[in-house]
């Protein structure tokens, strides 16, 4: 069958002919596609969750607590989606190892991993504890190995795969009062970097998306340590100006639903991106960097961010 011309149609899937605006169009069909997607209870991973299974994909929603399914479940149940909930908590690996292998069991494949599940942890690094650092990075850095290393088997044996991992614009950026956060996201991306290397001959690509601030209840997951929340805190100003200014990013917040399209993008792009900044407060800010010295960038958040001028050390 000859393909009209200005469609064109990837091989790798079987595609529908529909029709759109009278003329004839090829729509790839992901039917035969298996994607997971952590985090999946709210915001971002409950978008991407949706999204992948409207696109046909056979999805499952995975997430800690099965309480929190209800409204993606009825969502799934009323458009007569591909999409089945499971429970994972990517801090035990015995929920993991038992998730991963009930999807293969049923599905026989995994072709997509959307590593998203995480929380932020807000304060200055001096005011947590190591054990609050430990578990921000088991849940945030960790937990995504866990789930890799449970799917790379699958797909090392298909020679195909793809693996999201959502990390954040503080994955390239660093930003103060959350120090232990901004640190898992910068481990991410170096260990994305570096697992593309290794899997590449396999047929499995890493894809990174750094979203700047979105509209989720991100704020209302935060952990604050104990000593942050005290005005005797010596960074208790510090942490007021952050506050404010986050608020008031908050308000000017992209979608989860962009985050969730730039993924499926990446997904069945024929020549997706390494990396995919979301957000217009995540692209400003990255030109700002890309643009200036690291003196130059510093200065612009003392400026921007903290709403203040640096402070000049004492010279001997």
């Amino acid at each position: 069958m000859s393909i009209p011309y200005g469609y064109e149609m990837d091989m790798n899937y079987h595609s529908k002919l529909t029709m759109k605006d009278n003329r004839l169009q090829y729509r790839p069909n992901y039917s035969n596609k298996v994607a997971v997607v952590t985090g999946s209870s709210t915001g971002i991973g409950f978008e991407t969750a949706l999204l992948l299974a409207r696109s046909g994909f056979n999805t499952y929603a995975s997430m800690r607590d099965l309480k929190k399914s209800k409204n993606i479940a009825e969502i799934a149940n009323t458009e007569n989606l591909p999409l089945t909930v499971v429970q994972l908590d990517v801090k035990d690996d015995t929920s993991v190892k038992g998730a991963i292998g009930k999807i293969i069991a049923e599905s026989k494949r995994i072709d997509v991993l959307v590593n998203n599940a995480g929380y932020g942890l807000f304060s200055p690094l001096e005011d947590v504890t190591l054990d609050q650092v430990k578990e921000q990075f088991e849940t945030n850095f960790f937990g995504a190995i866990r789930v890799m290393h449970g799917v790379m088997p699958t797909m090392r044996r298909q020679r195909n795969g793809t693996i999201i991992n959502v990390s954040s614009l503080v994955g390239r950026i660093g930003l103060p009062v959350s120090s232990a956060y901004v640190a898992t996201k910068f481990a991410l991306e170096g260990l994305s970097e570096s697992m593309r290397y290794e899997l590449n001959e396999f047929g499995i690509n890493i894809i990174l998306i750094e979203p700047g601030v979105i509209k989720t209840n991100f704020i209302e997951n935060l952990k604050t340590a104990d000593t942050t929340l005290k005005s005797e805190s010596p960074y208790a100003g510090l942490v007021d100006r952050i506050s404010k200014e986050f608020g008031k990013m908050m308000d000017n917040s992209s979608s989860p639903k962009l985050v969730a399209e730039a993924i499926l993008h990446a997904i069945t792009s024929k020549e997706p991106k390494i990396r995919y900044v979301v957000g217009d407060d995540a692209e400003s800010m990255m030109k700002i960097r890309k643009n200036s010295s690291d003196k130059e960038f510093e200065n612009w958040v003392y400026e921007n961010v903290l709403q203040k001028q640096q402070y000049i050390f004492a010279r001997e």
